[in-house]
């Protein structure tokens, strides 16, 4: 089976240990030694599952993780959902019983084979080696062959379906490990070739006219091609800072305060990924009399007013551009624009012979260098120091909304979990996208940008092995002491206090610089923004944990 995922192009193995999966692990770790896959152990299948998706987001290929029988397989469970709803490639292959000993009360057994119904792509639950190939000769390897073939082809998006998570379910008979048959092991690496993810039905693409007075918006995972349709229409371009198109003449600063004044008189919407960052879009799109065009992206498809088109491609029809319209948006763009960065050094004052002038640029130096850091001002720092060479994945915490709110544009590699929006498996996402991206040497730097209670829910991701080579990673968090980001909902305004800082605010008081030390991460603590753009910009050898307090 693992043989045959190689040949079709996975590359990267992440397994969890355990007893009925152990024949996996065992020729995960002979295929490693052949140069042919790099493996990725990790105790935790959860935190499994995420790295496996933090590859796969990166690549666009699945990688495959492993684990064993029982809970372990109800632990990918959350990953397989984000990667359902994201649209990315994921392959689940997990341990079991063989079919006799599921639903006697055998240990660690229960039925695991269609645990993932209604998420997957696909499902096999394959049977028992014994029973491939009773007298062991390895024919069994050409039916395997052509099961790992297809769950990498449905992984990855086939015949019009998007890519996401597949399950096979592989049972097993004592005794559960023995040598390594010679023709079990794949002998070279497949070529991965090109997705499948073309729709029959698609036809010719869908022909935007000039005359409706229109704008992009670009959500999670919506990527270049949005600010190349704002570009060819002429067209404003409202892009999240997931979306991987926040850049552009075309982009809107400060784009809520403009579509509360101008959003009233769009007439169509053409939406690229899944935005849910701010309200003010969702109400844009759940307008019954607005148009709405959504470009099938690699996650679930939209319609939130009920009315959506549908599209798999899409141009614009010759003519000339609405010049009024997208220049009323841009005006409106600059009134609005944020910049939270320090101000620059007032060389003249400090140059001056004028004692008051000279003494008066030092104080308002020492201000600047002296300033705590906010929210704002974390979120713009770390937008700043990240360049198209590194990757940047943000949480869902209070910050991803306030770096929305405050960030310019910028052309960079953006990731986060926002096919669900959960705060699970953040770090071990990006673990992941850390170790693809930098593959075979290739230079960057990860960034982390979440919230204390998002790196607490995911902090078994810290835990790597001794053995596996480090990756440049820097996990930022924004300790405030618990979620206020319930600060800013409904609940707030109606709830008990006690009751809301217990159960919604949940505070905390964790020592983060002991967990990094008990992890073996490099820690520091930066309470300015002189401090914060040092250690974001220093040298990157390997894990570092940044801690920054931050007010409720």
């Amino acid at each position: 089976m693992l043989g045959g995922l190689v040949r079709a192009g996975v590359r990267h193995v992440v397994l969890s240990p355990g007893s009925r999966s152990q024949a996996l692990a065992l020729v995960a770790a002979e295929l490693e030694a052949r140069g042919l896959v790099r493996l990725h152990v990790r105790i935790d299948e959860r935190v499994a599952g995420f790295t496996a998706l933090g590859i796969g987001r990166e690549t666009g290929i699945p990688a495959a993780v492993i684990c064993t029988s029982g809970t372990a397989v109800a632990n990918l469970l959350p990953a397989a959902l984000e990667a359902h709803h994201a649209g990315v490639p994921l392959l689940l292959l997990t341990g079991d019983r063989p079919p006799e000993l599921r639903g006697i009360g055998a240990n660690q057994t229960t039925r695991q084979a269609d645990l993932f119904a209604g998420v997957v792509r696909s499902e096999t639950d394959l049977p028992v080696p014994d029973e491939l190939d009773p007298a062991g000769t390895g024919a069994q390897t050409v039916r395997l062959g052509r099961v790992a073939a297809d769950a990498v082809a449905a992984a990855r998006g086939t015949g019009g379906r998007p890519a996401g998570p597949v399950h096979l379910n592989v049972p097993a008979r004592e005794p559960l490990a023995g040598r390594i048959p010679s023709w079990l092991v794949a002998s070279a690496p497949g070529d991965v070739g090109e997705a499948d993810g073309s729709d029959p039905g698609a036809g010719e693409p869908h022909v935007l006219a000039r005359g409706p007075r229109t704008i992009v918006v670009a959500g999670a995972d919506a990527g270049p091609a949005a600010e190349e349709l704002a570009h060819e229409g002429a067209w404003p371009l409202v892009a999240e800072v997931v979306s991987g198109a926040r850049f552009g003449r075309a982009l809107v600063h400060g784009y809520r305060t403009v579509l509360r004044a101008l959003g009233p008189a769009v007439q169509r919407v053409v939406v690229f990924g899944h935005p849910t960052l701010s309200r003010e879009t969702t109400a844009l799109l759940s307008r019954a009399d607005v148009e709405v065009i959504a470009v099938q992206g690699p996650g679930e498809r939209l319609d939130l007013n009920g009315a959506t088109r549908s599209v798999a491609r899409v141009r614009v029809e010759p003519g000339e551009p609405d010049a009024a319209w997208r220049a009323e948006w841009l005006r409106a763009s600059r009134d609005a624009a944020v910049d939270v960065s320090p101000p620059a050094p007032d060389a003249a004052g400090l140059a001056s012979a004028v004692p008051h002038e000279r003494l008066g640029a030092i104080q308002a130096e020492l201000e600047v260098i002296r300033a705590p850091v906010d929210r704002a001002a974390l979120a713009d720092a770390v937008w700043r120091a990240t360049w198209p060479h590194d990757r940047l994945v943000f949480g869902s915490s209070r910050l991803v909304r306030v770096a929305d709110e405050v960030v310019g544009g910028k052309r960079i590699p953006v990731h986060a979990n926002r096919g669900l929006a959960g705060i699970d498996g953040t770090i071990a996402t990006a673990a992941g996208i850390a170790l693809a991206s930098q593959a075979a040497g290739a230079a960057g730097v990860t960034r982390v940008l979440l919230g204390d209670l998002a790196f607490l829910h995911d902090v078994g991701a810290l835990l790597l092995p001794p053995e596996e080579a480090e990756s440049r990673i820097q996990v930022i968090v924004g300790n405030d002491g618990g979620g206020t980001i319930f600060d800013q909902l409904e609940v707030a305004g109606v709830a008990d206090a006690a009751a809301h800082a217990r159960v919604q605010y949940t505070p905390q008081a964790v020592d983060l610089a002991a967990l990094a030390a008990a992890y073996g991460w490099a820690y520091r603590r930066v309470t300015t923004r002189t401090e914060l753009d040092q250690v974001l910009t220093a040298p990157h050898p390997g894990r570092s944990l940044i801690e920054v307090p931050l007010p409720r």
